[in-house]
């Protein structure tokens, strides 16, 4: 089986809105590994790691976002090892400080 690792900046009225919680809650579901931020420009940022067929289900997620959110954009870019170092110890997904 093989896994892919993804990072993801969501633009858009994205924070206030439960959009890291809506992340969370369906990265756990999926079993996805990785962590969710808010960033100080105003976005969210992610990164997703798991099966190439759930990772693209957390990105289309992103997509629509929680029902008070606006999602104008989400790029894509390649993750890797160190990018998943940065989740807390012992968590399958993290929800970390905004950086």
């Amino acid at each position: 089986m093989s896994v892919i690792a993804r990072r993801v900046v969501v633009r858009g009225r994205v924070q206030g809105v439960g959009f890291r919680a809506y992340v969370e809650d369906a990265a756990l579901l999926h079993g996805v590994h990785g962590w969710a931020r808010n960033r100080r420009d105003g976005a969210v940022e992610a990164v997703f790691a798991g099966t190439p067929d759930v990772v693209a289900a957390m990105i289309e997620a992103c997509r629509h976002g929680p029902g008070a959110s606006r999602v104008d954009a989400v790029d894509e870019f390649p993750a890797g090892p160190d990018d998943l170092k940065q989740r807390r110890p012992g968590e399958l997904f993290s929800v970390l400080p905004t950086a």
